[in-house]
């Protein structure tokens, strides 16, 4: 099943399967370290707004809503 990064639940696993958007959009992510084909882990995000917390390759990052809907992961 294939979802947006911000439609993921806390404590699913899931593997970036695509990025939508701009080459802005895709560079940003390339410098976080967020490629297709990593495999992300959500660790926690707020029920109705803010950051969401994800793990991968033992580093934790904060992405906005924004940034995450434009991650498609495979969960």
């Amino acid at each position: 099943m294939t979802l947006s990064l911000d439609a993921v639940q806390p404590g699913k696993v899931g593997r970036v399967k695509d990025i939508t958007g701009g080459m802005g959009v895709r560079l940003r992510l390339e410098q976080m370290g967020i490629h297709p084909g990593d495999v992300i882990h959500v660790k926690r995000k707020g029920v109705l707004r803010g950051p969401i917390l994800i793990e991968m390759n033992g580093v934790e990052v904060a992405l906005g809503r924004g940034i995450a809907s434009r991650i498609l992961v495979e969960v």
